[in-house]
């Protein structure tokens, strides 16, 4: 059983300064200066390191009869480059950049509303193979829109959901084996096989208790969107209903972040120009709609969206593609909402002057690593696309973050990073595959105000595994391996200790002939009443919610964690 020490952490006070945000189209400038042709309801977009040299690049995909188009960050602007990948003239959706088989490199998924999905393997130097036939995955043509990857089994191999948009072929669900091929369980895992015509999907952890769980997005509003609980054992329980999501709207975009920095994850999801919806995540399997009261409706035609902190403040703002282009004077062609810190936001389009054209997806990254989030933004109509670039004046500091997992997949997609200071922590959730067929950059930005020094960056990974580390300095990228911080080591304290039974149900029972101290925590470090039912060390934690926790022991100055499974 792994074990993780803590210690005492020194307290920094975190100052948020104001500044003038400002971003500025760049396309041209920067080698990009590109349109992707005219499309049916968008095209996808990646604003992601696909050669691991640390800068994020831009692939996007292209109206039918033209290929994708890759563009290689070099040091800060761009070079479009040729990778020997077969080559794909249909019409495509979603790209991702996934390093499924966990070898290092970035593999790579595309979805077609035209002639099926294709899987392409990394097999070194930049070749691809199409290992879709061999892979188990589907080539036949399903509608496909969104693809997105998590592990739905905590086995440390991502899994792939893809949304179809048709009233005649279901969502997949798909098991990665760990072998280079995967099995669909949609049926099995409790996917509804009712085709609803869904645009998008995304993993993410809606009740922290270190499960991925999935939120889809369907089209029209006799299809109402649904939420998947996951159950642990490889099911899923449909939510939609009790947990207040099962919204029936022109859905489109599931974008994920939480904008309020209570760790909850919450979800934002486009829409007609009924109005958007902003769902705040209540902490205890519900969610409430503020888009109205928050000042996010939008009330246009929505697609694309992502939280970002676009001026390093401490808490995500938020952008919004319109499909409607600036010829139509009622409604918003996008949208740059700043977050106020009080759960409302400003309306603030003035910050992307020039922003008038119809678009479709929006993808966040760092184009030249001053830390300070870039924008992709793909338009519609033979268009060029806009490479928003951050002219913000400010001298608000930065941290960034990029994780390789060892016991979890490669990448630690699922993970929660936790950046906390003088009591207040904010919480980032990596993913693969979410907004409208986006992918963001790999690599987390939190904003740091004025502050010098985060307390400390915590990442809690799939596996359970803890890193952590203290006293951080600002401006600085941290490369962070699964149990390489020095606090991740295997005790050599209270090795009499018996705890049982784990995983646990009702009662957990502690034996030792030690006088300890205990008390437990969450996965993000909330710690728990404890209900003990007599004075042996036997406690009820029936009222606990299903998930990971941490149980720590104390003795004078010796301090063990144990990871404990409540089911």
């Amino acid at each position: 059983m792994k074990r993780f020490f803590l210690i005492g952490i020194t307290s920094v006070l975190f100052f948020n300064t104001s500044a003038q945000i400002s971003f500025e189209d760049q396309a041209t400038n920067l080698g990009i200066g590109t349109s992707c042709g005219t499309t049916y309801l968008g095209n996808g977009v990646t604003f992601h390191d696909f050669d691991n040299d640390g800068w994020d690049d831009i692939t996007l995909t292209k109206e039918n009869g033209q290929s994708f188009s890759f563009y290689k960050n070099v040091n800060g602007s761009f070079q479009e480059s040729t990778l020997n990948i077969p080559a794909i003239t249909h019409q495509t959706k979603q790209i991702n950049w996934v390093d499924y088989d966990n070898d290092g490199d970035k593999d790579l998924f595309i979805t077609s509303d035209t002639d099926g999905n294709r899987l392409f393997e990394h097999t070194g130097n930049f070749d691809f193979q199409d290992v879709t036939a061999a892979s188990g995955i589907s080539s036949a043509n399903m509608f496909s829109y969104g693809s997105s990857w998590g592990d739905i089994n905590n086995d440390g191999y991502l899994d792939l959901f893809v949304s179809n948009r048709t009233n005649t072929i279901p969502n997949k669900l798909y098991k990665n084996n760990g072998n280079g091929t995967f099995t669909d369980v949609s049926v099995t895992a409790g996917i509804d096989q009712t085709a609803v015509a869904s645009f998008c999907s995304a993993f993410f952890d809606l009740n922290n208790d270190g499960y991925q769980d999935i939120y889809v997005s369907n089209d029209k509003p006799q299809n109402p969107n649904k939420l998947y609980k996951n159950d642990g054992d490889g099911t899923f329980t449909d939510i939609s209903a009790s947990s207040g999501t099962n919204i029936g709207i022109d859905a489109m975009t599931v974008t994920i972040g939480d904008f309020n920095n209570d760790s909850w994850f919450d979800i934002y999801v486009s829409n007609n120009p009924d109005g958007n919806v902003l769902f705040k995540n209540n902490g205890d399997d519900t969610f409430t709609d503020i888009a109205q009261s928050s000042g996010t409706i939008f009330n246009s035609v929505g697609w694309g969206a992502s939280f970002f902190d676009a001026d390093n403040d401490m808490d995500l703002d938020l952008y919004v593609c319109g499909m409607f282009d600036d010829s139509q004077s009622t409604f918003l062609t996008g949208a740059f909402y700043d977050n106020n810190g009080n759960e409302t936001f400003t309306l603030s389009n003035s910050c992307f002057p020039g922003d008038g054209r119809a678009s479709f997806s929006s993808a966040v990254g760092d184009i030249n690593n001053d830390g300070l989030p870039d924008m992709i933004v793909t338009n519609n109509d033979d268009e060029n696309i806009f490479v928003w670039k951050n002219k913000t004046t400010t001298s608000n500091n930065w941290l960034k973050v990029n994780l390789e997992g060892t016991t979890s997949n490669k990448e630690g997609i699922g993970s929660v990073i936790e950046m906390s200071a003088n009591g207040t922590s904010y919480y980032r959730y990596l993913i693969c595959g979410e907004g409208y067929l986006s992918q963001n950059s790999g690599t987390e930005i939190f904003g740091l105000g004025s502050n010098v020094i985060a307390d400390y960056v915590k990442v809690t990974w799939l596996s359970g595994s803890v890193d952590i580390l203290y006293n951080v300095n600002a401006n600085q990228v941290l490369n962070i391996i699964e149990g390489s911080s020095p606090l991740s080591i295997e005790d050599k304290i209270l090795e009499e200790v018996n705890i049982y039974p784990n995983p646990v149900a009702n009662i957990l029972n502690i034996e030792s002939h030690e006088l300890l101290d205990i008390e437990l925590y969450d996965v993000l470090g909330r710690k728990q009443n404890l209900k003990y039912l007599d004075s042996s060390k036997r406690i009820d934690v029936s009222f606990l919610m299903n998930g990971l926790y941490f149980l720590q022991l104390k003795k004078d100055k010796e301090k063990a964690i144990y990871k404990i499974i409540k089911q």
